[in-house]
Parts: C-alpha cells; sequence; structure tokens
C-alpha cells in the first residue's frame, strides 16, 4: 500500500475486526514494517491484560498471527488457491470466538463499574516499574501534540505544573471500541496522577460526571468532545484534590 493505514484500521486489526482488503492492507504494511508489527503485537497483549484486570475475563491466548514473519507466511499461502481457502476457514473460527467474547463482555457491561480500564491502565503503568511509555516528551507541547494525533478534537491536557506534576510519558491501549491512551505525570516525591481517554463504550454510552474509589484507587471521570475521561490517582495525599481542582478549570 502506498499510504499507512489509520490508526482506527489498526486497533480494529488488534482486535479482529478487519476483513477483506482492509485487512489486507493492514497486513501488507505490517509485514514490511517489523518495528511496527512488533508495536501491535505489544498493544494485544495490553488489550487482554487489562481485561483481566478491569473485567474478571480469562486473557485470550497471544496471538502469534502478529508476527512480522507469520504475516509473511500468511501472504505467501494466499498466493495458492486452495491454501486460501484454508486460511478463510481458519479465519472464520478466529472472528466466532473472538465475537463470543466480545457477547460475553457486552453482557457483562452493566456489572463494570464506570471507567474501570482507567484505573486498570494506572496499575498497569503507574504502579509497575517495568511497564514502558510509548513517549517520553520533552515538553508540554510534544505530549499534547501526540495525543491530538490519535484523538481529534479530544479534550486538552491538563496543566498540572502549579502542583508539581508534569507529563512523563503517553501510553496507547487497545479496548474494543477503539484505541484509548494514558498520559501520565509525576512530582518531585514520585506520586502519579493519569489522564485517560477513550472512545465511549458500547451504544456510544457517554458518562455523566462522577467520582469512585476502588482498592486505595480514586478515578474522577466525565465526558465531552465525544469521549470518556477519567483522571486517576491514589485516595491517600493532596492528588485527589489536585485532580479536583484541574477539573473545576477544565469541565
Amino acid at each position: 500500500m502506498t499510504t499507512p493505514p489509520s490508526e482506527q484500521d489498526i486497533h480494529a486489526y488488534v482486535d479482529g475486526r478487519l476483513d477483506g482488503e482492509r485487512r489486507e492492507a493492514v497486513e501488507h504494511y505490517l509485514a514490511r514494517h517489523p518495528e511496527r508489527a512488533l508495536e501491535v503485537q505489544a498493544w494485544q497483549r495490553d488489550s487482554q491484560r487489562l481485561r483481566v484486570l478491569f473485567g474478571g475475563v480469562q486473557a485470550l491466548p497471544d496471538n502469534p498471527a502478529l508476527h512480522p514473519a507469520a504475516i509473511r507466511k500468511r501472504q505467501q499461502e494466499r498466493r495458492l488457491h486452495w491454501r486460501s481457502l484454508t486460511a478463510a476457514a481458519v479465519l472464520c473460527l478466529g472472528l466466532g470466538g473472538l465475537g463470543g467474547w466480545q457477547a460475553r463482555d457486552m453482557r457483562s457491561e452493566t456489572a463494570v463499574a464506570p471507567m474501570a480500564d482507567a484505573i486498570a491502565a494506572y496499575r498497569l503503568v503507574a504502579m509497575d516499574s517495568a511497564a514502558r511509555p510509548d513517549l517520553v516528551p520533552q515538553n508540554d507541547g510534544e505530549m499534547q501534540a501526540w495525543l491530538d494525533a490519535h484523538f481529534e478534537h479530544a479534550a486538552r491536557l491538563p496543566n498540572l505544573g502549579a502542583a508539581g506534576f508534569r507529563a512523563v510519558g503517553g501510553r496507547l491501549f487497545a479496548t474494543d471500541q477503539g484505541p484509548a491512551a494514558m498520559v501520565l505525570y509525576r512530582n518531585a516525591a514520585g506520586h502519579a496522577i493519569s489522564f485517560y481517554v477513550r472512545p465511549p463504550g458500547p451504544r456510544n454510552r457517554l458518562l455523566p460526571a462522577g467520582q469512585r474509589t476502588e482498592s486505595g484507587l480514586v478515578a474522577q471521570y466525565w465526558s465531552g468532545q465525544g469521549y470518556n475521561y477519567a483522571m486517576v490517582s491514589r485516595d491517600d495525599g493532596s492528588a485527589p484534590q489536585v485532580v479536583e481542582q484541574a477539573l473545576q478549570r477544565a469541565i
């Protein structure tokens, strides 16, 4: 293909929701960009870990089909008619299995607390020293530009500088509704606050402003510009007050 696939197509591919020519175009691109293919594979692993953390759902097995060598092999197999038919049958089975998991998620949607994935992402990145961001910004403008590149017309990043917090990293996640992102802030003492943005849930459900506490973390959430947002911090110390003041200025 002459141009890279869109972020929407990449995430639809990760979720197994891309068919036909668009799927082949993404695979063709990933086969020629192994670094990008490895990044896509990492997103899928993150998505599975988030399912376990906030949904109580058993993780799906790692998808070897995202490995660059596997992608190239499938492209070669498509050149032979009978192998193409076999691959199509396997694809149908795979989509059926994934559809079953997604249906299970939708059935349990009402039991999932608001922005549970934002809290799970905080645990995954802010509380795990081994986690690495996709971007370490050199300045606030670079962090905002990174977010704008993935989410058009989303809310601006909050400025927490007056409270001693600065943006130290950003990371993308895959959800069933499309890409999500978390921007992590830290202060000199190492305390963390996250800003999380994602598409609305099934049936385009936006959230009223609210707050909830879970296992020592507090999430303050709201909706705007077609997205759902949450800011997450520990429920002790001054971080929740910093978030509340930032939201009063932003909402």
